[in-house]
């Protein structure tokens, strides 16, 4: 679902540099068959609308009136999603700038308000380290493959008090996955392919 590479840049018949261009499709909700556009570029990868649709699955209408967050947005696929099957708000936090100003072009394309939406420039890690002025129902964790920013964006959420006590995270990593999912989490549901897998997770109880 994420870029972590500067976007893909091609000449046009004028001479000038102009970004390459795909879109992303909204399964569900108020949005239902929407297309939007985001930056086509190396090492932006939405996340496809099959594990989309799993992923909304597991929720089920457990979506509706929740604040969520997704780190590592790049497209916002899953933030747009959720937004479109009545999330409360979504935040939106990515790295690059290119990513961000589509985003708010997407934003402001859906006329979705400023408690709805809001978009955060800068690296998550950084962003979880400070502590949240409430606690947010659900966490779409989904970083750049290989980079080992799962386990840390885990860590920080549960020590900085970012996840309600019944929230859940999804978080999607490479295959073969090169962490184990141990304590405090317990995950609810789980689903593997040939290159990645995923994961839906909440608090273990004490």
């Amino acid at each position: 679902m994420q870029h972590r590479k500067k976007p893909a840049q091609h000449t046009n018949s004028k001479g000038k540099s102009a970004q390459r261009m795909g879109s992303i499709r909204i399964i569900s909700g108020q949005w239902r068959g929407r297309k939007l556009p985001v930056l086509s570029a190396d090492g932006l990868r939405p996340t496809t609308d099959r594990t989309k649709e799993t992923l909304f699955n597991w929720l089920m209408q457990d979506i509706h009136g929740l604040r969520c967050i997704d780190a590592f947005a790049g497209s916002g696929s899953l933030g747009f999603e959720a937004l479109s099957r009545g999330a409360k708000s979504v935040t939106f936090i990515e790295k690059n700038a290119a990513a961000v100003k589509q985003l708010k072009s997407n934003i402001s394309l859906l006329k979705v308000n400023n408690e709805q939406a809001q978009v955060h420039l800068g690296e998550a890690a950084d962003f979880f380290l400070q502590s949240p002025s409430q606690a947010y129902d659900l966490i779409f964790v989904d970083p750049p493959f290989g980079k080992g920013l799962v386990g840390p964006t885990l860590t920080k959420i549960v020590e900085k008090g970012w996840l309600t006590p019944t929230g859940l995270v999804y978080v999607e990593m490479e295959q073969p996955a090169p962490l184990a999912i141990v304590e405090p989490w317990q995950p609810l549901k789980t689903k593997e392919t040939a290159g990645f897998c995923y994961q839906l997770l909440q608090l273990s109880p004490d």
